[in-house]
């Protein structure tokens, strides 16, 4: 049997995730008079702990617009080197937002030093653009999947205020997050000023993700939903997957965890198969598992695949 492994997103929607999208209570959500879509973004909006939500309709949208809310034409967002919005989000930032994205490494655990946090944050100079947020990623996608702890984002954006910057998350996998450490969502975002977290990874459901921050902010958000084309009429169709998943497969998120580890264990005892994740070994900290084939086990590394 051929078993898909590339992504959490190539899963399909459940028989009784199906009968919920079939059953919903449906509005015009861009009158804001979707039922679903407004449970959906309330439900979010107090396990992250926000005063409000905006459901869109993928990561990208919910990273590009809450960049573009956070800043403007010719302002400038710290982000990391290996960040999914740097690298995969066919640079919408600059393309539709016009800003600038000033890019510092990513240490292989998914953060970003402090100090060279500190040294990114521009002076106020008229030959520089403005520095106005901090862009951070839990899990770290690129990173192997690895879980940016409580005590990092704390500090991260303790950084950012300091000097007048807003952080937003982009937290695609963030229940992956909460689940490795044992701690509730909101305690990995209680002091960022937006997050966006994604149902189609790991929550199984089709289309979809939140952005979450203050109301003034979702109010903002929403106009820049609107701009580049999110608004969305009768999605309660969409976002009851979405209330489903946050019922039925959070608790699931530590099978995959378990299911990766053992996935990670076989690969580490094929011949010439090295694996890229951060823990001992290469382990893998949550649901991605990456690894490459070692160019020096010769010929019969690259039979293995």
């Amino acid at each position: 049997m051929w078993i898909d492994l590339r992504s959490d997103t190539v899963t399909q929607p459940t028989g009784a995730m199906r009968e919920a999208m079939f059953t919903a209570a449906v509005g015009d959500d861009v009158y804001g008079e979707d039922p679903t879509v407004c449970a959906l973004e309330d439900t979010m909006a107090d396990m992250l702990g926000f005063e409000a939500a905006l459901f869109v309709a993928s990561g990208t949208m919910g990273n590009l617009v809450a960049v573009l809310t956070h800043a403007g034409r010719g302002d400038e967002v710290i982000i990391g080197d290996r960040s999914h919005t740097f690298l995969y989000e066919a640079g919408g930032i600059s393309a539709l937002g016009g800003v600038h994205p000033h890019t510092i490494p990513n240490d292989d655990d998914g953060t970003l030093a402090l100090d060279a946090i500190l040294e990114a944050i521009r002076t106020d100079n008229i030959h520089f653009p403005r520095s106005r947020a901090l862009c951070l990623e839990n899990t770290h996608n690129r990173c192997g999947g690895t879980v940016l702890g409580i005590e990092y984002v704390d500090s991260a954006c303790e950084l950012a205020h300091e000097h007048g910057l807003a952080v937003h998350l982009d937290g695609a996998r963030l229940l992956n997050a909460a689940t490795a450490l044992g701690v509730p969502a909101s305690e990995l975002t209680r002091h960022v000023d937006s997050v966006m977290i994604c149902l189609s990874k790991g929550l199984g459901a089709p289309v979809g993700s939140v952005l979450c921050g203050s109301r003034r902010f979702i109010e903002q958000a929403l106009r820049i939903r609107k701009l580049v084309g999110g608004g969305m009429r009768q999605a309660g169709i969409l976002a009851a997957a979405g209330m489903f998943a946050l019922s039925h497969h959070v608790d699931r998120l530590a099978d995959d965890h378990r299911r990766a580890t053992c996935l990670a264990e076989g690969i580490s005892a094929i011949p010439g198969l090295r694996l890229l994740g951060s823990g001992p070994g290469g382990m893998p900290e949550t649901n991605l598992v990456y690894f490459e084939i070692d160019r020096n086990a010769g010929d019969d590394a690259s039979k293995t695949l």
